[in-house]
């Protein structure tokens, strides 16, 4: 006897049916990109300019992505799962309006400033040169010499005053601290330049112009960045685990030293990147206090120091007759400081990964 009964249907759940790929929307908006980019492409060739409009390409190429997901979601998944999708190509695309001018910013120096990066960009000066030729070298010893003391003063001293902040400081002392941290965060930064300057001038005499003062006039503008981000990073740090570690017996000091910094060290590390950041980019105040020069300067205590900052500037305004040349190198120098400050993040990254507290057991 043959069976009439039917096997049995699997469940069709109408809140899963219908779903999109979990590629589709990534699909969907580099085929929107893509779209974008050539139509872009092709109006650059059509008008006859030579820059490509990457903040048109990428703004509607997203505007498109919003557009397509929620007709495709729609279509498909129906209008509950395609608002869904909706709202959060919106947030997307306020996101990407947001880096729009960094997007812009990357794309300009690398495409204006890769041309000339060469060796004799990362080997040579400027000395003797006039037009084509010549290089940065000098410019990128002194960035690293005055941005590494100011960096080698500031830290520790920065640190430990927000050490203090957080783990000791009451009363009027830390409130008169923290006042001051505050009115050095808001200093222009051609202040910092005129006091270093001053400073120096009244140590060595009239006139002083040494890489050292670059460095002091970077330390002042450093120093409430590295406090302020420190502090801040401090009193995340939960509570119960100093408690823990004074149940222990352990004192306060080593505490602070065995779990408080360690577990903040991330953190830390992040906030040093963001002061050094800040500072190595400065121009005002190294134009004034460590003045500029076409020649190699490894000695801070002696004669002036280029900065690639200054380089820049310099490389801009004193264009020769023949401007191409000096227009490029000002490109390639805002390229390579650029990636200075990438490379110093990257490393930043790492020393937290490696020096962070392990979690497993």
């Amino acid at each position: 006897m043959v069976s009439t009964v039917s096997p049995p249907q699997a469940a069709v759940n109408p809140l899963t049916a219908g779903r999109l790929p979990a590629a589709a929307p990534w699909g969907i908006l580099a085929g929107s990109l893509l779209a974008s980019t050539a139509v872009f492409a092709l109006l650059q060739v059509g008008s006859g300019e030579e820059d490509f409009n990457i903040v048109g390409a990428v703004f509607f190429g997203v505007v498109g992505y919003v557009l397509l997901v929620y007709i495709v979601s729609r279509l498909i998944e129906g209008s509950r799962r395609a608002k869904d999708r909706f709202v959060t190509a919106l947030v997307g695309l306020a996101f990407v309006v947001a880096m729009l001018p960094l997007i812009s910013l990357v794309f300009t120096v690398v495409a204006q400033g890769s041309g000339r990066i060469d060796l004799d960009f990362f080997t040579l000066s400027l000395r003797n040169v006039l037009g084509e030729g010549g290089g940065a070298a000098h410019a990128i010893i002194g960035t690293l010499l005055m941005t590494g003391v100011a960096t080698l003063i500031s830290v520790p001293i920065g640190l430990l005053t927000s050490i203090y902040l957080v783990e000791y400081g009451r009363g009027r002392l830390a409130q008169a601290i923290t006042f001051l941290v505050d009115v050095m965060t808001g200093i222009p930064s051609i202040v910092a330049g005129l006091f270093a300057f001053a400073l120096f001038e009244l140590i060595l005499g009239p006139g002083t112009r040494v890489g050292l003062s670059g460095a002091a006039a970077l330390t002042v503008l450093m120093l409430p960045v590295v406090v302020r981000s420190s502090e801040d990073i401090l009193r995340l740090v939960p509570n119960e685990l100093r408690e823990a570690s004074y149940a222990l017996g352990v004192p306060k000091w080593l505490t602070i030293l065995k779990v408080v910094i360690p577990t903040a060290i991330a953190g830390i590390a992040t906030g040093v990147m963001l002061s050094i950041a800040r500072v190595i980019g400065e121009t005002a105040p190294l134009l004034i206090a460590a003045g500029f020069s076409n020649n190699f300067n490894f000695d801070l205590t002696e004669g002036r120091m280029q900065s690639l900052p200054v380089y820049v500037y310099y490389s801009y305004i004193s264009q020769g007759t023949d401007f191409q040349p000096y227009i490029d190198r000002a490109w390639a120098g805002a390229l390579t400081l650029i990636a200075i400050v990438m490379i110093l993040n990257l490393a930043a990254r790492l020393v937290a990964r490696i020096f962070a507290p392990k979690l497993g057991r």
